[in-house]
């Protein structure tokens, strides 16, 4: 386990997983690891059987109940938002959760064939014996079908709209045909769909009428608050931190909330204090760009520096996230630094090692 660069949640919460199964004493669906109450402690945070359970989302638990109440039913799960609101992350822990596997994903993008939603072929094979269950191959929403358990989808609308055609079928009769043989698969209780989809990023596809009425649609927002989001970006970087041998984010938390500031004031426009209008970037400026600049920017201090992050450490990263378009976003970032960042009592540092760069 230590050895792995990026464990699957199901590997890296193993006792926080087998600790709230052990006290689980409710209503389980067919074939889930957890019961639903057990899957939204597991998600949010808790504590079972003196084990503390950490959160793995911060944010509204409404929501977090809406979507495991949908897997619960015959509705499968599309978890909407702009880039950078932890819908892959989420979905992640919720497979880990109810099926203990979250491994049985496929990746959207414009090259998506149909067969990764469907099933292939051991070309080999099929040559020499012709079209035979041995020679198929099972792809990822086939193995859950069969297994009784959760499949990820991720980035559905990337993926071109006659192949997301190919999930229609599945999700309206829970079944899978093989014309080839002649034969089908059923699914088995405890199947669902989990997928993620977002309309910020280009080569989007929208989503048919049909496929949309197949889905339960659960919007995640960004961080309502600085706070809650400097609280997810400090969680990620401690979980982060651990694997890559960082300092803990406890260290960086100046510097992290200065990012957040940031981001947040560039995204809505506004400074935190609404006196100032500002110019926005065309980068989407996420929670999870944050992540990737802090965590950058410890890097930095770790290995080049005296373990402690500092302005110096984070103005590249911070450069590099606002600084999508050379010209346009250039000019906003520059606006930016000398009407706010120069103003404000102790971002002097800061200020200074974004304009050297």
């Amino acid at each position: 386990m230590t050895e792995l660069l990026r464990p699957h949640a199901e590997q890296l919460f193993a006792d926080e997983l087998a600790a709230l199964e052990r006290v689980d004493d409710r209503p389980r669906p067919p074939q889930w690891r957890l019961s639903p109450w057990a899957v939204t402690t597991y998600v949010l945070g808790g504590e079972a059987d003196g084990v503390t359970i950490t959160p793995k989302y911060v944010g509204r638990r409404r929501l977090i109940e809406l979507a495991v109440a949908t897997l619960a039913t015959d509705r499968a799960l599309l978890l909407l938002g702009v880039p950078g609101t932890a819908k892959t992350w989420l979905s992640e822990h919720l497979a880990a959760a109810i099926s203990g596997d979250s491994t049985l994903i496929v990746q959207g993008t414009a090259g998506t064939p149909e067969e990764s939603l469907r099933y292939g072929w051991n070309y080999a094979r099929l040559l020499a014996e012709g079209p035979t269950r041995d020679a198929l191959v099972p792809g990822p929403v086939f193995r859950a079908m069969e297994g009784g358990k959760l499949a990820r989808v991720e980035e559905l609308t990337r993926i071109p709209s006659d192949v997301q055609d190919a999930l229609i079928t599945i999700l309206s009769e829970k079944a899978l045909p093989i014309p080839e043989l002649d034969d089908e698969v059923q699914a088995v209780q405890g199947f669902n769909v989990i997928a993620t989809a977002n309309d910020r990023d280009r080569g989007v596809n929208e989503l048919s009428s049909a496929m949309r009425r197949r889905f339960n649609t659960v919007v995640l927002p960004l961080p309502d608050s600085a706070d809650e989001e400097v609280e997810i970006v400090r969680l990620r970087l401690d979980s982060i931190g651990q694997t890559l041998e960082l300092p803990p984010a406890t260290s960086a938390l100046e510097e992290i909330r200065r990012v957040v500031t940031i981001f947040r004031e560039l995204r809505s426009g506004v400074t935190e204090d609404g006196r100032t209008k500002l110019k926005s970037p065309s980068g989407t400026l996420s929670t999870a760009e944050a992540i990737s600049v802090v965590t950058n920017g410890l890097a930095l201090a770790t290995h080049f520096g005296d373990g402690e992050l500092s302005p110096e450490d984070v103005a590249g990263g911070l450069t590099g996230a606002v600084v999508q378009d050379p010209v346009a976003d250039r000019v906003v970032w520059q606006e930016y630094l000398e009407a706010v960042v120069r103003e404000r009592d102790g971002w002097g540092a800061l200020y200074r090692a974004c304009r050297a760069l």
